[in-house]
């Protein structure tokens, strides 16, 4: 299929994630269906939520940092950047995760801090993947320790109790889901279905989208539900 200069640079791989969104609704985790330049602005909401809202990624609200002294130093968010893209656990040419395979996913499950439900988006992703399983194995082998990358993944983390955390989210996402509120459920920053819906709501065009925030009924942090995450445990 053949897309526009812009669709291809936001999304960089437009059919792989036009599939892999089918793949979701097929499976019934997402309910919405937006189109190539919806999805291009659920992109621009993304960068929008990193510059203006970088407290909302990477940070614990409750859990301590380890006591060692990498988790200590990686505790810097500007620090550990650079091992987590060497780890492949963040991937910047793909916010909306839906051009990364299971594989990519799970490194940026067990490598890359998320805070109470912020586990949702993700999950999700691996349940339209039918990979859940896998992740499920993979993270006992770190809880345990038998994973002979599991000491540095857990100060990659750098929170305490994050692997058994993320643990605990999968054995209730295999065995029917997480409890979440409605809001929660819709919120655009937690959970896939959330961020497919707020992109299926926008503007459809451009032109609409330019039109729409001229007259002030568009902006990127709209339906923003800050401070609706609670813990899971």
């Amino acid at each position: 299929m053949t897309h526009p200069w812009y669709v291809r640079t936001l999304l960089v791989d437009p059919d792989r994630v036009l599939t892999h969104l089918g793949r979701m609704r097929a499976r019934g985790v997402v309910d919405a269906e937006p189109t190539p330049w919806q999805l291009c602005l659920g992109v621009l909401r993304l960068w929008h939520r990193l510059v203006f809202r970088p407290d909302t990624v990477g940070t614990s609200a409750g859990s301590p940092v380890r006591s060692t002294w990498r988790a200590r130093m990686l505790h810097w968010r500007a620090l550990r950047l650079p091992f987590l893209l060497v780890e492949r656990a963040v991937h910047p040419l793909d916010f909306t995760g839906l051009r990364s395979d299971p594989g990519r996913l799970t490194s940026h499950l067990i490598g890359a801090h998320h805070d109470h439900n912020q586990f949702v988006f993700d999950l999700e992703l691996m349940t339209g993947h039918d990979a859940l399983e896998e992740l499920r194995a993979r993270v006992a082998r770190i809880v345990d320790g038998s994973d002979p990358r599991a000491a540095w993944l857990r100060d990659l983390t750098v929170f305490d109790g994050y692997h058994e955390h993320l643990a605990a989210a999968v054995d209730r996402t295999i065995a029917g889901g997480l409890v979440m509120s409605a809001a929660e459920a819709d919120d655009p920053d937690l959970t896939l279905r959330g961020a497919m819906r707020w992109c299926a709501r926008q503007p459809a065009t451009p032109a609409a989208t330019l039109a729409a925030w001229r007259a002030g009924r568009f902006r990127l942090d709209s339906d923003a539900r800050l401070g609706v995450q609670r813990s899971m445990m």
